[in-house]
């Protein structure tokens, strides 16, 4: 059956290779600080980008840089010096699909010229290294020519943490080194790969999710990191640290003109907030085909398969049994201001993948109720409205096996099982440029997400594929950001409540608990068990000290009550290190 999948995904890409027909570029990997930047351009123009809809991450490069285009030709926008240096670098990064000069940008703008159109060509390096390397200031190496586009970059990270609250461990670090390829064949096929070597130290609270989140540990082998997929402990024989690899990779075409296809490893995000209720990118990548299509700049409506693995129930010398999962998700825009979409997920465990399922065209409730199959379905919605130039109000709303009768009744049933979202961005704030706050509430019922076991509940790699806390919490989220030029500031407070489970109990926090052993059927509310409360600050300060080169520091602050004395502690730590070409990733559990 394994052999069938995979004749069956190599069909379909052999006749959907045959239909390529309109120039395509590869997408860029999801990172939040980078999408930040694409979310001011949206407010502040007050109109959504055309060429893509936002709720739906990542984006194609080629996209990005007709935002950039429309922010240039706007003659309305306001650009602070910051707003500036973020355009050029929105456009060195993608400086393949950047044209010299479009009809659509005043030949007279200045911003334009300071970009070096004229003499030099977009994204073009003033002093290239040997004149091979940094010919462009965004790429190592790159090669350009009317048939293939070559970008090839190295990734880097590498931090150092001092933490004299952790009595296991006062020291915790970060090495990462790889390389990112990128680029086009013909202009029609894009492509994306990623693969680095990992070791690191992580600080107490992290290892403790481990204890949740983890692989069963049915070996000293087995290690943990957020995010990751096959981990080894570091060093080896009993370490805390982690030893993995990190791989992704994609490729994407443009078929029938307005439908795109990715088929790859790789991570998706749904929404428009700092968290997701649908899908964020806080499991490992897992393999995929996304068929994204677009009705003019209105609606957009993406189709997302993915294999996904449960590692609950596996030994070392076992192949890791597979899941699936089908999403679809509407997007519509109501003029410019307002954004609405629907939302459907389902999880199924097969030897194969479910046809029934491929169907773009259908709601999968119904067939899963046609198939009388007990496969694990969600519906969501989802809401965004830009106003002022300055605000963007956000939602989420996700149901689980939702009853509304048992609602009604206030009872507290187990089945009332939902997740919700609400969130403000405020961009420019107080009139100061590019400070720009957020807010952000998160609430998800008691066994939310969780289901009959590891083959049907909402993860991957045994890490949720939504919220990182699972079910049965509630959480605020503040978000400050502030740039000058180069300088980027960013500060965080987060305050969370759940219900940690005792010994032998399921309050319904840990979604890989098979939620048919659930303490009570009645009376649940969010919070119950152990009740726990996490408060995090977090601040960092990054200077770009050339294209995609950070170096920063940071500052964290973590306290942890809770119901049970012994799970008391803080974690307080500092640290210094630099990023090249690597996404900084937000672990804030």
């Amino acid at each position: 059956m394994l052999f069938m999948k995979h004749v069956l995904y190599g069909l379909l890409l052999v006749f959907l290779s045959t239909l390529l027909a309109k120039a395509q570029s590869p997408h860029l990997p999801y990172n939040a600080d980078y999408h930040h930047l694409i979310d001011r351009m949206e407010i502040r123009q007050g109109r959504w980008a055309e060429g893509f809809h936002s709720s739906t991450k990542p984006y194609t490069r080629q996209a990005v840089v007709q935002l950039t285009d429309s922010v240039l030709a706007n003659l309305d926008y306001r650009l602070s010096s910051a707003d500036r240096f973020n355009l050029a670098y929105l456009r060195n990064d993608s400086w393949e699909w950047v044209m010299p000069r479009t009809d659509s940008i005043p030949s007279d703008n200045a911003i334009i010229r300071n970009m070096q159109y004229g003499t030099m060509s977009p994204g073009d390096s003033r002093r290239p290294f040997l004149k091979v390397f940094y010919k462009k200031k965004a790429d190592f190496y790159s090669v350009q020519t009317p048939e293939f586009d070559l970008h090839v970059n190295p990734v880097i990270n590498l931090s150092f943490d001092l933490d004299s609250s952790d009595p296991e461990r006062t020291s915790t670090y970060a090495n990462t080194r790889g390389v990112e390829v990128r680029g086009t064949i013909g202009k029609k096929l894009g492509f994306y790969s990623y693969f680095a070597d990992n070791q690191v130290f992580y600080p107490k609270y992290v290892r403790e999710y481990a204890q949740l989140y983890g692989k069963p540990d049915l070996s000293d082998a087995n290690g943990f990191a957020p995010g990751e997929g096959f981990t080894k402990r570091f060093p080896a024989g009993g370490g805390i640290g982690a030893d993995f690899i990190s791989a992704r990779g994609s490729f994407n075409f443009n078929l029938l003109k307005i439908i795109n296809v990715q088929f790859g490893h790789d991570r998706n995000f749904f929404g428009n907030g700092f968290r997701s209720m649908f899908l964020s990118d806080n499991a490992s990548p897992y393999l995929f085909l996304k068929l994204t299509t677009r009705f003019g700049k209105h609606i957009q409506y993406t189709n997302l398969f993915t294999e996904l693995q449960n590692v609950e129930l596996t030994s070392n010398e076992q192949l890791i049994p597979n899941k699936y999962s089908t999403m679809h998700h509407l997007s519509v825009n109501i003029g410019k201001h307002v954004n609405v979409g629907i939302f459907e997920s389902i999880v199924y465990s097969r030897d194969r993948l479910e046809i029934g399922y491929m169907n773009p065209l259908i709601l999968y409730r119904f067939v899963e109720s046609y198939r009388g199959s007990a496969d694990n379905s969600f519906a969501g919605l989802d809401a965004k409205a830009n106003f002022l130039k300055h605000f963007m109000a956000y939602g989420q709303i996700m149901f689980d096996e939702f009853r509304i009768n048992d609602l009604l009744n206030n009872g507290g049933s187990w089945t009332n099982k939902y997740a919700v979202q609400l969130g403000l961005k405020y961009i420019d704030a107080f009139g100061v440029p590019n400070l720009d706050l957020q807010g952000e509430y998160n609430l998800a019922r008691p066994y939310m997400y969780a289901h009959l076991g590891g083959q049907t509940n909402y993860t991957h790699y045994n890490q949720p594929l939504a919220h990182p806390l699972g079910g049965n919490f509630k959480e605020a989220i503040g978000i400050a950001r502030y740039q000058y030029n180069k300088l980027f500031l960013t500060g965080i407070f987060r305050v969370a409540e759940y219900g940690a489970d005792p010994p032998g109990r399921n309050y319904g926090s840990n979604i890989t608990k098979n939620y048919e052993t659930r303490f009570r059927t009645d009376g649940n509310f969010i919070g119950q068990g152990r009740t726990t409360i996490t408060t995090f600050v977090d601040a960092r300060a990054s200077y770009m000290l050339r294209h995609n080169f950070f170096i920063e520091g940071r500052y964290a602050y973590r306290l942890q009550s809770s119901q049970f004395r012994p799970l008391e502690y803080t974690n307080q730590f500092a640290s210094i290190g630099i990023r090249w070409n690597y996404a900084y990733r937000n672990l804030l559990f």
